[in-house]
């Protein structure tokens, strides 16, 4: 009798086991999943440049031809980003709000929120009748329901790098090269690679053609991170504002747990040229 009893007992003893691993599964699974990316509203990102100080920095009239008025910009899009280890992918958009901030020296600065998780900027100015990047930053959040990792990279092109130039014909060709740093992993990344000038096109946006500049950026990333990207930009001819991205990224990292690869392939392009303030 005894031994029954305690057989019965070591079923329930296992059935509660069993049902409480169920349920903390489905917990887990359910915060797994509410644990991704979702959009920023065009509000947040308001509310964002209303705080900044770019509305206090005045341009000469000569910069106003490689400039985009402050404030900002309503832009669509669609994208995924994955990581190998520890396995897990978020989507992008689709509403991307895109924010244009006026600094020193006839200089700006545009960011895109692909989503809550991630943003990057580009530092721009006007030089020699076109326009030069300096460098930027990309934050990208995980988020594994146990821990969250936050990872910030700023690179710095030194010298600048030539992103639209005064005179220039379709197939022309020049190099880049940014270097930079990331939160999470010691040592020196190098973007580098050739920059086409692929030709003149036109970019409709809320049903107004647009002429636009062509671009398409081919970098390999060595050093601390190494890896490939593809990045096809247009820009409006009239003020450099980007009007369309599309882009593929591959990029290895060394961990504590091993190597992870990230990849991500995404596009965004301009539905209102009038920017929100």
């Amino acid at each position: 009798m005894r031994v029954m009893i305690a057989r019965r007992r070591s079923v329930v003893a296992l059935a509660v086991i069993g049902l409480v691993v169920v349920v903390a599964g489905s917990v887990f699974l359910i915060l797994w999943r509410r644990s991704g990316a979702h959009e920023v509203s065009t509000n947040a990102a308001r509310k964002r440049f209303e705080q900044s100080s770019s509305s206090s920095v005045t341009e000469p009239a000569t910069n106003l031809a490689v400039r985009p008025a402050a404030g900002v910009y309503v832009y669509r899009g669609s994208g995924t980003e994955h990581l190998s280890l520890p396995p897990k992918s978020q989507a992008q958009g689709p509403q991307m709000p895109g924010t244009v901030l006026l600094t020193a020296n006839g200089c700006w600065t545009f960011r895109i929120d692909y989503s809550s998780q991630h943003w990057q900027t580009w530092n721009y100015c006007p030089r020699g009748g076109g326009l030069v990047e300096l460098g930027g930053q990309t934050f990208e959040r995980w988020n594994f329901v146990f821990t969250t990792y936050d990872s910030t990279s700023t690179f710095t092109c030194n010298p600048p790098s030539v992103a639209i130039r005064a005179d220039m014909h379709p197939g022309d060709e020049w190099r880049q090269e940014c270097r930079g740093t990331s939160s999470g992993t010691t040592g020196q990344a190098v973007t580098s690679g050739p920059y086409t000038f692929v030709g003149d096109d036109v970019i409709v946006v809320g049903g107004t053609r647009v002429p636009a500049y062509h671009f398409r950026q081919q970098r390999t990333l060595t050093g601390s991170q190494t890896g490939s990207q593809t990045t096809d930009q247009w820009f409006a001819q009239k003020n450099g504002l980007p009007l369309r991205n599309e882009r593929q990224e591959t990029v290895h990292t060394k961990t504590i747990i091993g190597s992870s690869t990230y990849t991500e392939h995404g596009s965004f392009q301009l539905t209102s040229l009038q920017p929100q303030r």
